[in-house]
């Protein structure tokens, strides 16, 4: 073969070679932007859900894996849980809490109305000390001041307690609730002391806008509720 057929056919490798890597390199290049924008996505929705989603549920992972404290969306469990979710109703109106359904404690999980939250969650001492913990429900953030007109009904193993913020004329408790909130930021606390091995709390959350609450005007529209709750053990014996 002559030396400038042997070039010929180096300078077309040579150029096959260029356009292969150039296409890979764009194909490279769109892979990362559509992994960006995936990340991106998810980051965002999980920022937000954060931030302005309804309830979630918590305990320390420390008192989980050591002392098998664990959250359920079921009496019966196959998997320990640190963390719950409950589902965000989008675009609530208010209600009455004469109108939520009188069976709202006797349904596991998420089972939210068009205009109200509805969550029902176990705590369980899965380990084999006997403890003490508590609980504590706090606003983690609000906007508009939708927390003015809000309702947030408890149930503790079938006892109800409504709670709601005090009067804007600070002039105690709506008629309607059982029990202020303790602050501007802390809706409830709970506890239970000697919490035996194997022992279940069943807790139902219910949060609604009450609409015959002087509060509930045309300025909350649009606002939104974040609340949380954590659970810790205090004392294992």
């Amino acid at each position: 073969m002559s030396e400038d057929i042997r070039d010929i056919l180096e300078l077309r490798r040579t150029a096959k070679e260029t356009k292969r890597y150039v296409v890979v390199m764009r194909v490279m290049g769109l892979l990362v932007i559509i992994l960006t924008a995936i990340v991106a996505i998810a980051y965002a929705i999980s920022y937000f859900y954060d931030k302005f989603g309804s309830f979630t549920v918590r305990i320390d992972k420390y008192d989980m894996v050591r002392q098998g404290l664990t959250l359920s969306e079921t009496p019966d469990y196959d998997i320990a849980n640190a963390r719950l979710d409950a589902e965000i109703v989008h675009d609530m109106t208010n209600i009455s809490g004469e109108d939520l359904p009188p069976n709202i404690d006797m349904i596991n999980g998420a089972h939210n109305g068009e205009s109200y939250i509805a969550y029902t969650f176990y705590l369980i001492n899965s380990g084999d000390d006997t403890i003490t913990y508590t609980g504590e429900m706090t606003i983690e953030n609000v906007t508009q001041n939708v927390d003015e007109a809000i309702r947030i009904a408890v149930y503790k193993n079938g006892e109800k307690t409504v709670y709601g913020k005090t009067k804007s004329n600070g002039k105690g408790k709506e008629s309607d609730c059982d029990s202020e909130f303790t602050s501007s930021t802390i809706v409830m606390t709970t506890s239970h002391e000697k919490f035996e091995s194997k022992a279940k709390d069943k807790f139902t959350i219910v949060i609604w806008l009450e609409g015959n609450d002087p509060d509930c005007v045309d300025d909350i529209i649009g606002g939104t509720l974040k609340l949380g709750m954590d659970f810790r053990i205090t004392e294992s014996t």
